[in-house]
C-alpha cells in the first residue's frame, strides 16, 4: 500500500478579502508520495563461513549497493568472523559435522521471530529448509532458497555421514527439492541445476569480481591454489607437486585446509614444498593470485564438481592467471571453450607437474593464456553484470512482482 506525506489540515478560514491585513493564507494541504521502501532482506546461513565470498563480498556487496536493508545471520562468533559493514548481523550457532540440530533450531526460531519483519528470507543452507514449516505463507517473508550446489552429490562426499546411508541421502535430497518448489522461490547459481526441478527457476550465475584494468602478466616464480583445502580438491597431489617443483617454483596455498589434511599441509609449509597462507578474506585473496604463474584446480573425479563451475578457475580467468585443472566437465569446458589453460588427467601428478614446467618454459603461451582468460572474464564471467541482476531479482521478488 502506498504511503503517503500530508501537513495538517489548517483551521477553517473566510476568504482572503476577510482576512486582516498584512496575513497570508494557509498553505494548502499537500499530498507528496514517498519514495518507495527499501527491501528488508533476511540472509541466513549456519553452514557457511559468514565470509563466503557468494554470500558476503557479492551478494551481500550487491543487495547494500542497491539501497537494501540486510540483516545477516551467520555463524560469526563460531567461525572467528567480524560482521562486514552496513548490514544487522544476527549470531549463529555453526552446523558442522553431525552436530546440527542445535544451529537448525536457533536458525528456525530466529526466523520465525524476525522472519516477519523483513519482505524476503533469502536461505544459503538446504538444511535450513527445516526452519521454513510453520511459517504464515499469506504474511512476509517470502522465502527463496539461494540452490549453489548438487546437494546431494556434496553429501555423498561428507565424511561425517555414515558409509551406510549415504546411497539413501539422494532420494532424501530430491525429496526436499520438490517441497521446496512448492514453498519457496528457488534462484540457481548454475544452468546446470535447471535438470533437477520441475519448474523453471531463474539463475544468477556464480561469477566473479574482474578488475576492469587488464592485470599483469605471468610470472615464473609461483602457481596459486585459492579455496578451502581437501582432499577431494587435490590438498595431497599439491602437497607432492611442490615437493617436485621446490627450488624451481612456490606452490602458494590460500584458504583453510580440512582437519584430515591440515596436519600435512601444516608439515608440507614447515618443509618449504609449499606456502600455506591460511584463511585470507576473498577481497585480500584476490589480491594475492595476478602475475601468478598458473592457477591450480586439481578437483577430483566427484559428481558435485562436474556442474557446477569453480570459482576458482574464474577467479583465475579473471587475474590473468593461466589454468592447470583436472578433466571435470564444467572446469573443462571453461578452459577449453576461453583457451585458457591446460587440463590433465584426475589424480595425475606428473601431468601437473609437465603442465606448470611448459607454462615457465613458454612465456608467450602462458601471456596469450592469461590475456584471453581476463577478457573472456570481462565478457562473460562479471558479477558487476551479474550482482545487478541478482538485487533486481531480490527486489521484485521483496514488492511480489512476479518472476521469470
Amino acid at each position: 500500500m502506498t504511503q503517503w506525506g500530508y501537513r495538517p489540515e489548517p483551521e477553517a478560514v473566510e476568504d482572503e478579502s476577510s482576512m486582516p491585513l498584512g496575513t497570508s493564507p494557509s498553505p494548502v494541504p499537500v499530498s507528496v508520495p514517498l519514495a518507495p521502501k527499501a527491501p528488508r532482506v533476511l540472509v541466513m546461513t549456519v553452514v557457511h563461513d559468514p565470509d563466503d565470498a557468494r554470500i558476503r563480498y557479492r551478494q551481500l556487496t550487491a543487495l547494500l549497493a542497491a539501497g537494501m536493508q540486510v540483516t545477516y545471520a551467520a555463524p560469526f562468533e563460531a567461525s572467528h568472523r567480524r560482521p562486514p559493514e552496513g548490514v544487522t548481523a544476527v549470531d549463529l550457532p555453526r552446523a558442522a559435522g553431525r552436530q546440527r540440530l542445535t544451529a537448525i533450531s536457533s536458525a528456525r526460531r530466529l526466523l520465525h521471530k524476525i522472519g516477519p519483519e523483513h519482505d524476503l528470507a533469502l536461505l544459503h543452507d538446504p538444511e535450513l529448509l527445516l526452519a521454513v514449516p510453520g511459517l504464515d505463507r499469506r504474511r512476509p517473508p517470502l522465502v527463496v532458497w539461494d540452490v549453489h550446489e548438487d546437494t546431494a552429490a556434496a553429501l555423498r562426499m561428507k565424511s561425517w555421514l555414515p558409509r551406510a546411508v549415504r546411497p539413501l541421502t539422494g532420494a532424501a535430497v530430491r525429496a526436499a527439492e520438490r517441497w521446496a518448489e512448492g514453498r519457496c522461490s528457488l534462484l540457481l547459481a548454475e544452468e546446470g541445476y535447471r535438470d533437477r526441478f520441475r519448474r523453471e527457476h531463474p539463475v544468477v550465475p556464480n561469477s566473479v569480481p574482474v578488475p576492469l584494468e587488464k592485470p599483469p602478466p605471468p610470472q615464473a616464480e609461483r602457481v596459486v591454489y585459492l579455496g578451502r583445502i581437501t582432499r577431494a580438491r587435490g590438498a595431497l597431489e599439491m602437497i607432492e607437486l611442490g615437493r617436485r617443483l621446490a627450488g624451481d617454483v612456490r606452490v602458494e596455498l590460500i584458504g583453510p585446509a580440512d582437519g584430515d589434511v591440515a596436519g600435512l599441509i601444516a608439515h608440507a609449509h614447515t618443509e618449504g614444498w609449499i606456502v600455506h597462507h591460511g584463511f585470507v578474506p576473498n577481497r585480500q585473496a584476490l589480491g594475492l593470485l595476478p602475475g601468478s604463474l598458473a592457477g591450480l584446480a586439481l578437483l577430483h573425479d566427484e559428481p558435485n564438481y562436474a556442474v557446477s563451475r569453480p570459482t576458482k578457475v574464474m577467479e583465475y580467468m579473471a587475474c590473468g592467471v593461466p589454468v592447470v585443472t583436472t578433466p571435470n566437465a564444467a572446469a573443462a569446458e571453461l578452459v577449453g571453450h576461453y583457451r585458457t589453460g591446460t587440463v590433465v588427467p584426475f589424480g595425475d601428478v606428473d601431468a601437473a607437474e609437465a603442465a606448470v614446467r611448459a607454462l615457465r618454459g613458454d612465456v608467450e603461451r602462458r601471456e596469450r593464456m592469461g590475456a584471453l582468460g581476463w577478457s573472456a572474464a570481462r565478457a562473460d564471467l562479471d558479477w558487476a553484470r551479474d550482482g545487478r541482476l541478482f538485487a533486481d531479482l531480490i527486489r521484485q521478488w521483496s514488492v511480489g512482482s512476479p518472476v521469470g
